[in-house]
C-alpha cells in the first residue's frame, strides 16, 4: 500500500458493503468504508426481513438486538381474501432491527481490521493516467479531499452515483422500480407470519405488506410499479399514489384501523434486472447499486450480503496479483451471473407474467395452488404448479406459457 492510503475504497456500509469489507479485510487487505450517513442503519428504507436460510449458508449467527422477532412464514392474500400460508424450512427468518443490525455487520468488518468513516460522502472518483486511482471524499460538508486506492467499490444503493461516474449503466427506468411507502405501527397481533396481499385496487403492480415485529409492532407497507405513479391510471386506482392506497388499505383492515404510527417513511426499490455490467479497470459495483435485488419482492439483504462475499474473494485476487483489471475483476460478475443471477432471472420473468394476469385470474390461481406449489414456483420450478392453474382456467396458457417454454 505505499502508494495508497487503502488497499479498497467501499463506497457505502450497508450489507454488501460491509459483507466485503469483513472478508477483504480478512484477507490481508487495508479497507476504508465512506458511509454518508450520520449513523449506520438510518433511516430504515426497508421491510427489514432477512431469510434464515440465506445467513445460515454464511455461517453467521446474528446477536438478538439486531432482530426484532423470528419469523415462521409467509401469508400470502388473494385479491378476494383467499389465503395460502407457506411455513417450513426454507420460510424461516427474521424481522431485523437495521439500525442494529447494519451496525453489526460494519463492526464485524472493523474487528477484521477495516476502517469506517460516516457522515462522509463520495462526491467523485480520482483519476490517474485516465484510470480509477481513489476518490474525493467530502466529510461533514466540508471541501472535498482526495484519497487514493487501487480498487473502489461501489455499495452505494438505488442512487449508484459513483457507479455512474465510473461508466456503468446504473439507472432504472421507471417501470424497473416499486414506489413504496411504509408505516411503523403498533398494536398489531400476529402468528410470526409475513403478509402480502395483492390486488390491482390494493396495490397495482405491487402489494401490500405487513412485517411483524415484537411487542405487538408491525412494519406496514406497500410497493406499486413506478410507472403508475405520475397521475397514470393503475387498474381501478386514480393516480396510484402508494401512501393514499396504503391509507386506504390500513382503513379497511380490521386490527390496523385502530392502531397508532409510530414512523413514517418512502422510497424506491429494485425490481428490473441486474445492470449490464458490474466491472471497469479498478472498480466493482455490489448489491443494490448494481440492481441484485430479488424482482419479487425487491429483498435485497441477503444478496447484497452473497454478493459482497462474492466480490471480496475476487478483490483479494486481484490484490495478491496486482492487478485491478477489468478481465481480472470480471470473475465476480461470472459467479454471481451463473449462481444467485439465474434464480433472478426465473424471478424477474414471472413477475413480468403476473403483471398479465387480472384479479379474477389470480383469485382462480390461489384457488388452485397449495403452499407446495408456491415453494416450486419460488425455487423457479413453474411446470407442475401452470399445469394445475391451466387445467381449470385453458385459456391462461397464453400468459402462463412463457414461464414453461
Amino acid at each position: 500500500m505505499a502508494d495508497y492510503d487503502y488497499d479498497v475504497i467501499i463506497i457505502g456500509g450497508g450489507p454488501a458493503g460491509a459483507s466485503m469489507a469483513r472478508i477483504a479485510a480478512q484477507n490481508g487487505m487495508g479497507v476504508m468504508i465512506y458511509d454518508k450517513r450520520k449513523e449506520l442503519g438510518e433511516p430504515v428504507r426497508c421491510g427489514e426481513g432477512l431469510g434464515e436460510r440465506e445467513v445460515l449458508s454464511q455461517r453467521m449467527d446474528i446477536p438478538k438486538q439486531c432482530f426484532s422477532t423470528e419469523i415462521l412464514g409467509a401469508k400470502v392474500i388473494a385479491p378476494n381474501g383467499k389465503s395460502i400460508v407457506w411455513k417450513d424450512k426454507d420460510t424461516r427468518g427474521w424481522v431485523l432491527e437495521r439500525k442494529m443490525f447494519d451496525k453489526w455487520l460494519v463492526e464485524l468488518a472493523v474487528e477484521k481490521g477495516a476502517k469506517v468513516k460516516t457522515y462522509s460522502r463520495v462526491t467523485d472518483l480520482v483519476k490517474k493516467d485516465g484510470k480509477i486511482d481513489g476518490v474525493m471524499v467530502s466529510q461533514w460538508g466540508n471541501e472535498p479531499f482526495e484519497v487514493r486506492a487501487p480498487l473502489v467499490v461501489s455499495a452505494e444503493g438505488m442512487e449508484s452515483i459513483v457507479a455512474r461516474k465510473a461508466g456503468l449503466r446504473a439507472m432504472s427506468t421507471l417501470y424497473d422500480v416499486d414506489t413504496c411507502y411504509q408505516y411503523e405501527m403498533k398494536p398489531y397481533d400476529h402468528e410470526n407470519l409475513i403478509e402480502l396481499y395483492f390486488g390491482t385496487d390494493i396495490a397495482p403492480r405491487g402489494y401490500v405488506w405487513i412485517f411483524p415485529k415484537a411487542a405487538k409492532k408491525a412494519n406496514v407497507g406497500i410497493g406499486i410499479g413506478g410507472h403508475l405513479t405520475n397521475g397514470k391510471k393503475g387498474g381501478n386506482v386514480e393516480g396510484a399514489d402508494p401512501k393514499v392506497l396504503m391509507d386506504r388499505f390500513i382503513e379497511g383492515h380490521p386490527q390496523l384501523k385502530d392502531s397508532s404510527v409510530l414512523e413514517d417513511f418512502g422510497g424506491v426499490i429494485s425490481v428490473g434486472a441486474p445492470i449490464e455490467s458490474f466491472v471497469k479497470d479498478g472498480f466493482m459495483c455490489i448489491g443494490t447499486a448494481a440492481r441484485q435485488v430479488d424482482p419479487i419482492h425487491g429483498g435485497g439483504i441477503a444478496l447484497a450480503m452473497e454478493t459482497g462475499i462474492m466480490a471480496a474473494g475476487v478483490a483479494a485476487k486481484a490484490h495478491s496479483a496486482k492487478d485491478y483489471s477489468e478481465k481480472m475483476l470480471k470473475e465476480y460478475e461470472g459467479m454471481w451471473r451463473a449462481g444467485p443471477g439465474k434464480k433472478m432471472a426465473k424471478r424477474l420473468l414471472l413477475r413480468k407474467v403476473m403483471e398479465e394476469v387480472n384479479d379474477d385470474d389470480l383469485n382462480h390461481i390461489f384457488n388452485t395452488i397449495t403452499d407446495a406449489d408456491l415453494q416450486k414456483i419460488m425455487d423457479g420450478n413453474f411446470a407442475g404448479p401452470v399445469a394445475k392453474v391451466v387445467a381449470g382456467r385453458p385459456q391462461l396458457l397464453r400468459v402462463l406459457k412463457a414461464l414453461i417454454a
